[in-house]
Protein backbone atom coordinates (compact mmCIF):
# COMPACT_ATOMS: atom_id res chain seq x y z
CA UNK A 1 0.00 0.00 0.00
CA UNK A 2 1.38 2.91 -1.41
CA UNK A 3 -0.45 6.21 -0.19
CA UNK A 4 -0.05 9.65 -1.75
CA UNK A 5 -1.17 13.29 -1.58
CA UNK A 6 -2.64 14.81 1.30
CA UNK A 7 -3.71 12.76 4.35
CA UNK A 8 -5.44 15.79 6.41
CA UNK A 9 -8.60 15.88 8.23
CA UNK A 10 -9.80 17.60 5.21
CA UNK A 11 -10.02 14.96 3.27
CA UNK A 12 -10.87 12.00 5.59
CA UNK A 13 -13.80 10.94 3.86
CA UNK A 14 -12.11 10.52 -0.01
CA UNK A 15 -9.32 8.42 2.55
CA UNK A 16 -11.40 6.42 4.27
CA UNK A 17 -13.61 5.24 0.95
CA UNK A 18 -10.52 4.05 -0.34
CA UNK A 19 -8.98 2.72 2.44
CA UNK A 20 -11.98 -0.18 2.50
CA UNK A 21 -10.35 -1.98 -0.82
CA UNK A 22 -7.37 -2.57 1.78
CA UNK A 23 -9.51 -4.32 4.71
CA UNK A 24 -8.38 -7.60 5.93
CA UNK A 25 -11.23 -9.89 4.65
CA UNK A 26 -10.44 -8.23 0.67
CA UNK A 27 -9.89 -10.55 -2.04
CA UNK A 28 -7.08 -7.91 -3.18
CA UNK A 29 -5.31 -7.80 -0.34
CA UNK A 30 -5.70 -11.58 0.73
CA UNK A 31 -1.98 -11.54 1.57
CA UNK A 32 -0.65 -12.04 5.07
CA UNK A 33 1.71 -8.99 5.23
CA UNK A 34 0.54 -5.26 4.73
CA UNK A 35 3.37 -2.64 3.93
CA UNK A 36 2.30 0.61 4.20
CA UNK A 37 4.79 3.21 2.45
CA UNK A 38 3.85 6.95 3.51
CA UNK A 39 7.41 8.03 1.73
CA UNK A 40 4.81 9.72 -1.29
CA UNK A 41 2.36 11.35 1.32
CA UNK A 42 2.82 15.12 0.99
CA UNK A 43 0.83 15.86 4.40
CA UNK A 44 -0.05 14.04 7.20
CA UNK A 45 -2.09 15.15 10.39
CA UNK A 46 -3.67 13.42 13.13
CA UNK A 47 -6.72 12.17 11.16
CA UNK A 48 -4.52 10.61 8.74
CA UNK A 49 -2.35 9.18 11.16
CA UNK A 50 -5.79 7.62 12.70
CA UNK A 51 -7.24 6.00 9.22
CA UNK A 52 -3.56 4.41 8.86
CA UNK A 53 -3.12 3.66 12.34
CA UNK A 54 -6.91 1.64 12.67
CA UNK A 55 -6.21 0.01 9.08
CA UNK A 56 -3.11 -1.49 11.32
CA UNK A 57 -4.91 -2.86 14.53
CA UNK A 58 -7.46 -4.25 11.71
CA UNK A 59 -4.89 -6.21 9.92
CA UNK A 60 -2.77 -6.75 13.50
CA UNK A 61 -6.38 -8.25 14.95
CA UNK A 62 -6.68 -10.48 11.93
CA UNK A 63 -3.82 -12.18 12.92
CA UNK A 64 -1.83 -10.56 9.49
CA UNK A 65 1.69 -8.30 9.66
CA UNK A 66 1.67 -5.00 9.47
CA UNK A 67 4.87 -3.56 7.90
CA UNK A 68 6.00 0.58 7.89
CA UNK A 69 8.15 2.33 5.64
CA UNK A 70 9.28 5.40 4.36
CA UNK A 71 8.36 7.53 7.80
CA UNK A 72 10.08 10.12 8.77
CA UNK A 73 10.55 11.02 12.37
CA UNK A 74 8.00 13.19 12.98
CA UNK A 75 5.63 11.20 11.42
CA UNK A 76 6.55 7.98 13.51
CA UNK A 77 6.51 10.23 16.43
CA UNK A 78 2.81 11.21 15.18
CA UNK A 79 1.89 7.45 14.45
CA UNK A 80 2.92 6.25 17.70
CA UNK A 81 1.31 9.27 19.63
CA UNK A 82 -1.92 8.00 18.19
CA UNK A 83 -1.45 4.41 18.37
CA UNK A 84 -0.71 5.08 22.04
CA UNK A 85 -4.07 6.91 22.55
CA UNK A 86 -5.91 3.97 20.95
CA UNK A 87 -4.42 1.68 23.05
CA UNK A 88 -5.47 3.32 26.19
CA UNK A 89 -8.56 1.34 28.01
CA UNK A 90 -11.81 3.16 27.51
CA UNK A 91 -13.34 3.76 30.88
CA UNK A 92 -15.84 1.32 31.79
CA UNK A 93 -19.75 3.29 32.03
CA UNK A 94 -20.75 3.90 35.54
CA UNK A 95 -24.12 2.09 35.89
CA UNK A 96 -26.94 2.93 38.87
CA UNK A 97 -25.21 4.48 41.44
CA UNK A 98 -26.01 2.89 44.77
CA UNK A 99 -27.56 5.13 47.38
CA UNK A 100 -25.19 4.04 50.49
CA UNK A 101 -22.35 4.41 47.82
CA UNK A 102 -23.29 8.28 47.28
CA UNK A 103 -23.96 8.97 50.59
CA UNK A 104 -20.25 7.57 51.68
CA UNK A 105 -19.10 9.67 48.69
CA UNK A 106 -21.09 12.91 50.36
CA UNK A 107 -19.76 12.07 53.76
CA UNK A 108 -15.80 11.71 52.26
CA UNK A 109 -15.98 15.05 50.38
CA UNK A 110 -17.86 16.81 53.85
CA UNK A 111 -15.04 15.38 55.43
CA UNK A 112 -12.43 16.86 53.15
CA UNK A 113 -13.92 20.31 53.05
CA UNK A 114 -13.46 20.33 57.13
CA UNK A 115 -10.32 19.38 56.81
CA UNK A 116 -9.50 21.88 53.82
CA UNK A 117 -11.46 24.70 55.94
CA UNK A 118 -9.03 24.28 59.37
CA UNK A 119 -6.34 23.81 57.52
CA UNK A 120 -6.90 27.11 56.09
CA UNK A 121 -8.35 28.22 59.52
CA UNK A 122 -4.75 27.05 60.51
CA UNK A 123 -3.04 29.11 57.85
CA UNK A 124 -4.54 32.58 58.63
CA UNK A 125 -4.07 32.04 62.86
CA UNK A 126 -0.30 30.92 62.11
CA UNK A 127 -0.36 34.37 59.83
CA UNK A 128 -1.92 36.52 62.83
CA UNK A 129 0.85 35.39 64.72
CA UNK A 130 3.61 36.14 62.25
CA UNK A 131 2.36 39.84 62.23
CA UNK A 132 2.05 40.04 65.73
CA UNK A 133 5.54 38.63 66.79
CA UNK A 134 6.87 40.51 63.32
CA UNK A 135 5.18 43.83 62.78
CA UNK A 136 7.22 44.54 59.63
CA UNK A 137 5.63 42.02 57.50
CA UNK A 138 1.84 43.63 58.17
CA UNK A 139 0.54 44.20 53.97
CA UNK A 140 -1.58 46.98 55.62
CA UNK A 141 -1.79 48.45 51.81
CA UNK A 142 -3.30 45.45 50.40
CA UNK A 143 -5.30 45.13 53.94
CA UNK A 144 -7.03 48.92 53.20
CA UNK A 145 -7.43 48.02 49.56
CA UNK A 146 -9.33 44.90 50.32
CA UNK A 147 -11.62 47.11 53.04
CA UNK A 148 -12.22 49.39 50.38
CA UNK A 149 -13.88 46.49 47.86
CA UNK A 150 -15.45 44.43 50.36
CA UNK A 151 -16.85 47.07 52.69
CA UNK A 152 -16.72 51.03 51.71
CA UNK A 153 -18.00 49.27 48.06
CA UNK A 154 -20.69 46.79 49.72
CA UNK A 155 -22.29 49.86 51.55
CA UNK A 156 -25.17 51.10 49.28
CA UNK A 157 -26.53 47.60 48.20
CA UNK A 158 -26.68 46.35 51.97
CA UNK A 159 -28.47 50.04 52.91
CA UNK A 160 -30.67 49.22 50.39
CA UNK A 161 -31.55 45.97 51.15
CA UNK A 162 -31.76 45.98 54.79
CA UNK A 163 -33.91 49.27 54.17
CA UNK A 164 -36.52 46.94 51.93
CA UNK A 165 -36.13 44.22 54.61
CA UNK A 166 -36.80 46.37 57.54
CA UNK A 167 -40.11 47.83 56.13
CA UNK A 168 -41.12 44.36 54.71
CA UNK A 169 -40.84 43.53 59.00
CA UNK A 170 -42.51 46.41 59.92
CA UNK A 171 -45.42 46.33 57.60
CA UNK A 172 -46.02 42.47 58.07
CA UNK A 173 -45.74 42.78 61.85
CA UNK A 174 -48.10 45.80 61.90
CA UNK A 175 -50.62 44.15 59.74
CA UNK A 176 -50.74 41.12 62.03
CA UNK A 177 -50.45 43.17 65.04
CA UNK A 178 -53.65 45.16 64.07
CA UNK A 179 -56.18 42.65 64.50
CA UNK A 180 -55.33 42.72 68.36
CA UNK A 181 -54.94 46.52 68.31
CA UNK A 182 -51.20 46.16 69.63
CA UNK A 183 -49.63 47.62 66.25
CA UNK A 184 -47.63 49.45 68.30
CA UNK A 185 -45.79 46.20 69.46
CA UNK A 186 -44.35 46.16 65.58
CA UNK A 187 -41.59 48.67 67.22
CA UNK A 188 -40.52 46.41 69.47
CA UNK A 189 -41.05 43.36 67.11
CA UNK A 190 -38.62 44.97 64.06
CA UNK A 191 -35.69 46.59 66.49
CA UNK A 192 -34.99 43.25 68.28
CA UNK A 193 -35.01 41.18 65.30
CA UNK A 194 -33.61 43.72 63.29
CA UNK A 195 -30.84 44.17 65.45
CA UNK A 196 -30.24 40.60 66.93
CA UNK A 197 -30.88 38.44 63.88
CA UNK A 198 -31.58 40.69 60.16
CA UNK A 199 -28.82 42.94 59.94
CA UNK A 200 -25.55 40.43 60.86
CA UNK A 201 -27.41 37.96 58.76
CA UNK A 202 -28.39 39.59 55.87
CA UNK A 203 -25.04 41.71 55.49
CA UNK A 204 -23.35 38.51 55.88
CA UNK A 205 -25.42 36.61 53.16
CA UNK A 206 -25.00 39.72 51.03
CA UNK A 207 -21.14 39.38 51.93
CA UNK A 208 -20.39 36.12 51.17
CA UNK A 209 -22.27 36.64 47.45
CA UNK A 210 -20.29 39.47 46.57
CA UNK A 211 -16.87 39.31 48.68
CA UNK A 212 -16.43 35.61 48.47
CA UNK A 213 -17.73 34.88 45.18
CA UNK A 214 -14.85 37.41 44.31
CA UNK A 215 -12.63 36.36 46.16
CA UNK A 216 -12.96 32.93 44.63
CA UNK A 217 -12.62 34.07 41.58
CA UNK A 218 -9.49 36.27 41.83
CA UNK A 219 -7.83 33.41 43.76
CA UNK A 220 -9.06 30.72 41.04
CA UNK A 221 -7.55 32.80 37.80
CA UNK A 222 -4.45 33.18 40.00
CA UNK A 223 -3.88 29.44 40.25
CA UNK A 224 -4.86 28.85 36.82
CA UNK A 225 -2.45 31.68 35.33
CA UNK A 226 0.54 29.73 38.25
CA UNK A 227 0.91 32.93 39.81
CA UNK A 228 0.19 31.47 42.83
CA UNK A 229 3.22 29.23 42.12
CA UNK A 230 5.22 31.99 41.14
CA UNK A 231 4.88 33.57 44.79
CA UNK A 232 6.01 30.09 46.14
CA UNK A 233 9.11 30.16 43.72
CA UNK A 234 9.68 33.65 45.17
CA UNK A 235 9.75 32.45 48.50
CA UNK A 236 6.59 34.29 49.45
CA UNK A 237 3.86 32.40 51.31
CA UNK A 238 0.72 32.99 49.52
CA UNK A 239 -1.70 32.88 52.91
CA UNK A 240 0.60 35.72 53.78
CA UNK A 241 0.24 37.41 50.47
CA UNK A 242 -3.00 36.92 49.60
CA UNK A 243 -5.21 35.21 52.16
CA UNK A 244 -4.46 37.26 55.53
CA UNK A 245 -5.33 40.67 53.96
CA UNK A 246 -8.66 39.23 52.65
CA UNK A 247 -9.63 37.45 55.68
CA UNK A 248 -8.63 40.27 58.03
CA UNK A 249 -10.48 42.92 55.89
CA UNK A 250 -13.44 40.78 56.59
CA UNK A 251 -13.49 40.42 60.00
CA UNK A 252 -12.86 44.13 59.99
CA UNK A 253 -15.56 45.67 57.83
CA UNK A 254 -18.09 42.97 58.42
CA UNK A 255 -19.17 44.19 62.14
CA UNK A 256 -19.02 48.05 60.20
CA UNK A 257 -22.21 46.77 57.48
CA UNK A 258 -23.80 45.16 60.22
CA UNK A 259 -24.49 48.42 62.27
CA UNK A 260 -24.74 49.76 58.87
CA UNK A 261 -27.60 47.74 57.83
CA UNK A 262 -29.46 47.45 61.20
CA UNK A 263 -29.83 51.15 61.14
CA UNK A 264 -30.80 50.99 57.73
CA UNK A 265 -33.07 48.50 58.33
CA UNK A 266 -34.70 50.10 61.78
CA UNK A 267 -34.95 53.43 59.52
CA UNK A 268 -37.17 51.76 57.00
CA UNK A 269 -39.20 50.78 59.69
CA UNK A 270 -39.41 53.66 60.84
CA UNK A 271 -40.83 55.44 57.44
CA UNK A 272 -43.10 52.33 57.03
CA UNK A 273 -45.20 51.89 60.51
CA UNK A 274 -45.36 56.46 59.82
CA UNK A 275 -47.39 55.60 56.66
CA UNK A 276 -48.68 52.10 57.05
CA UNK A 277 -49.89 52.14 60.91
CA UNK A 278 -49.59 56.15 61.56
CA UNK A 279 -46.80 55.38 64.39
CA UNK A 280 -45.16 58.78 64.25
CA UNK A 281 -40.95 59.00 64.30
CA UNK A 282 -41.16 60.22 68.04
CA UNK A 283 -43.70 57.64 69.17
CA UNK A 284 -41.51 55.04 67.21
CA UNK A 285 -37.91 56.12 68.64
CA UNK A 286 -39.17 56.30 72.40
CA UNK A 287 -40.70 53.08 72.02
CA UNK A 288 -37.64 51.33 70.61
CA UNK A 289 -35.66 52.88 73.20
CA UNK A 290 -37.73 50.65 75.76
CA UNK A 291 -37.82 47.95 73.77
CA UNK A 292 -34.12 47.35 72.87
CA UNK A 293 -30.64 48.47 74.51
CA UNK A 294 -27.32 47.82 73.98
CA UNK A 295 -27.20 44.02 74.39
CA UNK A 296 -29.15 43.93 71.57
CA UNK A 297 -26.64 45.31 69.05
CA UNK A 298 -23.64 43.84 70.81
CA UNK A 299 -25.20 40.69 70.48
CA UNK A 300 -25.72 40.96 67.02
CA UNK A 301 -22.07 42.76 65.80
CA UNK A 302 -20.77 40.38 68.41
CA UNK A 303 -21.53 37.79 65.43
CA UNK A 304 -20.10 39.61 62.63
CA UNK A 305 -16.23 38.56 62.94
CA UNK A 306 -16.98 34.88 63.38
CA UNK A 307 -19.36 34.89 60.62
CA UNK A 308 -16.15 37.16 58.71
CA UNK A 309 -13.64 34.52 59.45
CA UNK A 310 -15.51 31.60 58.24
CA UNK A 311 -17.00 33.61 54.78
CA UNK A 312 -13.12 34.86 54.13
CA UNK A 313 -11.48 30.93 54.89
CA UNK A 314 -14.16 29.48 52.92
CA UNK A 315 -13.65 31.29 49.70
CA UNK A 316 -10.06 31.51 49.77
CA UNK A 317 -9.83 27.58 50.39
CA UNK A 318 -11.96 27.05 47.17
CA UNK A 319 -9.98 29.27 45.15
CA UNK A 320 -6.91 27.68 45.96
CA UNK A 321 -8.60 24.16 44.97
CA UNK A 322 -9.18 25.35 41.02
CA UNK A 323 -7.17 23.79 38.80
CA UNK A 324 -6.65 24.62 35.38
CA UNK A 325 -10.15 24.71 34.01
CA UNK A 326 -12.65 27.44 33.27
CA UNK A 327 -15.45 24.72 34.84
CA UNK A 328 -13.59 24.58 37.98
CA UNK A 329 -12.99 28.18 38.62
CA UNK A 330 -17.20 27.68 37.98
CA UNK A 331 -18.12 24.61 40.69
CA UNK A 332 -15.14 26.21 43.04
CA UNK A 333 -17.11 29.99 43.08
CA UNK A 334 -20.43 28.35 43.06
CA UNK A 335 -18.98 25.91 45.86
CA UNK A 336 -17.82 28.83 48.08
CA UNK A 337 -20.80 30.84 48.08
CA UNK A 338 -23.08 27.97 49.09
CA UNK A 339 -21.00 27.29 51.67
CA UNK A 340 -20.55 30.08 53.13
CA UNK A 341 -23.96 31.00 53.68
CA UNK A 342 -24.54 27.27 54.89
CA UNK A 343 -21.89 28.11 57.25
CA UNK A 344 -23.00 31.85 58.16
CA UNK A 345 -26.90 29.90 59.25
CA UNK A 346 -24.82 27.18 61.29
CA UNK A 347 -22.95 29.72 63.13
CA UNK A 348 -25.59 32.11 63.80
CA UNK A 349 -28.02 29.37 64.96
CA UNK A 350 -24.68 28.34 67.25
CA UNK A 351 -24.75 31.96 68.64
CA UNK A 352 -28.56 31.65 69.41
CA UNK A 353 -28.19 28.54 71.83
CA UNK A 354 -25.09 30.28 73.37
CA UNK A 355 -27.42 33.37 73.93
CA UNK A 356 -30.43 31.76 75.23
CA UNK A 357 -28.04 29.41 77.71
CA UNK A 358 -26.57 32.40 79.18
CA UNK A 359 -30.19 34.36 79.18
CA UNK A 360 -28.13 37.64 76.79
Amino acid sequence: MRPAGSWVIGDASRIEAALADFAPGAAKESAGTLVIDVSGVSALDTAGAYLLVRLERAWAGAGREVVWQGADPAREALVKRVRDVLAEPVPPVKGRENFLAHVGETMISVAGDGRNLVGMLGGVIREIGTTILHPSTFRATAVVQQMDVAGLRAVPIIMLMSFLIGGILAQQSAFQLRYFGAEIFAVDLVGIIALREIAVLLTAIMVAGRSGSAITAELGSMEMGEEIDALRVMGLDPVNVLVLPRVLALVLVLPLLTFLAAMAALAGALLTLWMYSGIVPDVFLVRLRDAVDFSSLFSGLLKAPFMALIIGCIACAEGMAVRGSAESLGRHTTAAVVKSIFMVIVVDGLFAIFYASIDF
